[in-house]
């Protein structure tokens, strides 16, 4: 009978070798979960649709090659800065191709008309770049108001700031271009106030 070392000594061979196939398993599997990922953008904050993407609105991300997810490349950085997002972006989420516009604004045949709203004449909620609103004529504190509908102008909010010296909301609003002279006069008056319209509510006539 041969002594016990020499009978298990077979088994601690195989042994090693299945720890070493594992170990080289392992490996694989780990090379290939820190290779098979790429760099691409995502957004830091929330991104309103309309707004303009400024640097440090975006920063670069590493994922996991998933064929489900198609998002832009990090190299694209440059490209994105600068451009206004086509949709909602929520912190966190990754950009695609479909989240930005590069066409420039106001497009052929539109103007943008800046309008300089008291608290009072604007919608007390926030206004993002995209929403449809209507700049209605008032009578002004002096005035009687109208018998009828009072007029008004139909657009789009590119953006909004805040007057630091006044307290007012300036609005800038997309308009057809032939309705921004009258719009602008009607502006400089003051007597108008903005109503922000439902993005499912029909256009009005």
């Amino acid at each position: 009978m041969p002594p016990p070392k020499l009978r298990r000594r077979p088994a601690m061979v195989v042994a090693a070798v299945i720890v070493t196939a594992l170990g080289c398993l392992l490996g694989a599997w780990a090379w290939s979960a820190t290779t098979d990922t790429r760099e691409v953008l995502a957004a830091r904050d929330t991104i309103h649709r309309g707004e303009v993407i400024e640097a440090g609105d975006i920063e670069r991300v590493r994922i996991s090659g998933d064929p489900a997810l198609s998002p832009l490349s990090a190299s694209a950085y440059d490209d994105v800065v600068g451009s206004r997002a086509a949709l909602d972006i929520a912190a966190g989420g990754l950009l695609t191709s479909e989240a930005t516009a590069a066409e420039p604004i106001p497009a052929e045949g539109q103007s943008v008309v800046g309008i300089s709203l008291t608290p009072a004449q604007v919608p007390g909620m926030p206004l993002y770049g995209g929403d449809r609103v209507r700049i209605v004529v008032t009578p002004g504190q002096s005035g009687n108001a109208p018998a009828g509908s009072p007029q008004f102008t139909v657009g789009e909010v590119v953006d909004t700031s805040m007057d630091e010296t006044t307290g007012n909301t300036v609005v800038n609003v997309l308009v057809p271009y032939a309705d921004a002279g009258v719009l602008a006069a009607r502006a400089a008056s003051g007597n108008v106030a903005l109503v922000l319209d439902s993005a499912q509510s029909p256009g009005v006539e």
